[in-house]
Protein backbone atom coordinates (compact mmCIF):
# COMPACT_ATOMS: atom_id res chain seq x y z
CA UNK A 1 0.00 0.00 0.00
CA UNK A 2 2.86 2.12 0.93
CA UNK A 3 4.44 1.84 -2.27
CA UNK A 4 1.39 2.40 -4.24
CA UNK A 5 1.12 5.69 -2.36
CA UNK A 6 4.78 6.61 -2.74
CA UNK A 7 4.45 5.43 -6.64
CA UNK A 8 1.31 8.00 -7.32
CA UNK A 9 2.94 11.05 -5.39
CA UNK A 10 5.92 11.26 -7.55
CA UNK A 11 3.95 10.59 -10.86
CA UNK A 12 2.43 13.74 -9.59
CA UNK A 13 5.44 15.25 -8.89
CA UNK A 14 6.64 14.26 -12.39
CA UNK A 15 4.02 15.34 -14.41
CA UNK A 16 4.12 18.99 -12.72
CA UNK A 17 7.90 19.24 -13.58
CA UNK A 18 7.54 18.39 -16.87
CA UNK A 19 4.33 19.84 -18.07
CA UNK A 20 6.00 23.33 -18.22
CA UNK A 21 8.80 22.13 -20.44
CA UNK A 22 6.26 20.42 -23.05
CA UNK A 23 3.50 22.95 -23.05
CA UNK A 24 3.97 25.00 -26.07
CA UNK A 25 3.95 29.13 -25.09
CA UNK A 26 0.87 31.20 -26.84
CA UNK A 27 1.60 33.35 -28.96
CA UNK A 28 -0.03 36.81 -28.93
CA UNK A 29 -1.67 38.45 -32.46
CA UNK A 30 0.15 41.95 -33.43
CA UNK A 31 -0.46 45.06 -32.67
CA UNK A 32 -0.39 48.64 -34.44
CA UNK A 33 0.03 51.51 -33.77
CA UNK A 34 -1.88 54.94 -34.84
CA UNK A 35 -0.79 57.85 -35.73
CA UNK A 36 -0.05 59.27 -32.19
CA UNK A 37 1.99 56.14 -31.50
CA UNK A 38 -0.47 54.61 -29.05
CA UNK A 39 -1.21 51.09 -29.87
CA UNK A 40 -4.79 50.17 -31.72
CA UNK A 41 -6.03 46.93 -33.31
CA UNK A 42 -4.62 46.34 -36.44
CA UNK A 43 -7.08 46.31 -40.13
CA UNK A 44 -9.13 48.99 -38.14
CA UNK A 45 -8.93 52.82 -39.25
CA UNK A 46 -6.31 54.85 -38.23
CA UNK A 47 -4.09 52.29 -37.63
CA UNK A 48 -0.35 52.19 -39.60
CA UNK A 49 0.94 48.51 -40.87
CA UNK A 50 2.97 45.80 -38.80
CA UNK A 51 5.79 46.68 -37.12
CA UNK A 52 5.76 50.85 -37.75
CA UNK A 53 6.83 52.71 -34.59
CA UNK A 54 6.76 56.70 -34.16
CA UNK A 55 9.96 57.79 -35.19
CA UNK A 56 12.08 58.98 -32.01
CA UNK A 57 11.76 62.82 -32.06
CA UNK A 58 7.59 62.80 -32.53
CA UNK A 59 7.34 60.47 -29.56
CA UNK A 60 9.40 62.82 -27.07
CA UNK A 61 7.55 65.96 -28.58
CA UNK A 62 4.36 64.27 -27.60
CA UNK A 63 5.60 63.27 -23.87
CA UNK A 64 5.42 67.24 -23.51
CA UNK A 65 1.85 67.15 -23.21
CA UNK A 66 1.02 64.26 -21.84
CA UNK A 67 -0.13 64.43 -17.77
CA UNK A 68 3.26 64.16 -15.63
CA UNK A 69 3.52 61.40 -12.72
CA UNK A 70 1.88 61.89 -9.57
CA UNK A 71 3.97 63.97 -6.78
CA UNK A 72 5.15 62.41 -3.69
CA UNK A 73 3.29 64.88 -1.68
CA UNK A 74 0.26 63.25 -3.65
CA UNK A 75 1.11 60.26 -3.45
CA UNK A 76 1.59 60.73 0.47
CA UNK A 77 -1.61 63.20 0.60
CA UNK A 78 -3.83 59.77 -1.21
CA UNK A 79 -2.10 57.58 1.76
CA UNK A 80 -3.38 60.00 4.22
CA UNK A 81 -6.57 60.28 3.01
CA UNK A 82 -7.03 56.23 2.51
CA UNK A 83 -6.14 55.89 5.69
CA UNK A 84 -8.27 58.70 7.72
CA UNK A 85 -11.23 56.98 5.95
CA UNK A 86 -10.15 53.29 6.84
CA UNK A 87 -9.90 54.56 10.99
CA UNK A 88 -13.20 56.18 10.41
CA UNK A 89 -14.49 52.68 9.14
CA UNK A 90 -12.92 50.96 11.92
CA UNK A 91 -14.70 53.01 14.08
CA UNK A 92 -18.25 52.41 13.42
CA UNK A 93 -20.01 50.37 15.95
CA UNK A 94 -20.61 46.53 15.31
CA UNK A 95 -23.57 45.62 13.64
CA UNK A 96 -24.35 41.93 12.26
CA UNK A 97 -28.47 42.30 12.16
CA UNK A 98 -28.97 39.55 14.77
CA UNK A 99 -30.34 40.98 17.67
CA UNK A 100 -33.76 42.52 17.67
CA UNK A 101 -32.13 45.87 18.96
CA UNK A 102 -29.96 46.19 16.20
CA UNK A 103 -33.00 47.05 13.69
CA UNK A 104 -35.13 50.08 13.85
CA UNK A 105 -39.05 49.79 14.88
CA UNK A 106 -41.22 48.89 11.81
CA UNK A 107 -44.53 49.82 10.55
CA UNK A 108 -45.57 45.76 11.41
CA UNK A 109 -43.69 45.91 15.05
CA UNK A 110 -46.81 46.22 17.09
Amino acid sequence: MKKEKFIRAWSLVFIAMVMPVVAHPVLAAPTCEDRNGLAIKCGTGGAMPVGWILPPEEWFDRQKFRPSAPSMNDILELICVLGVFFALMALLPEFDGRRAGDWDRQEDDD
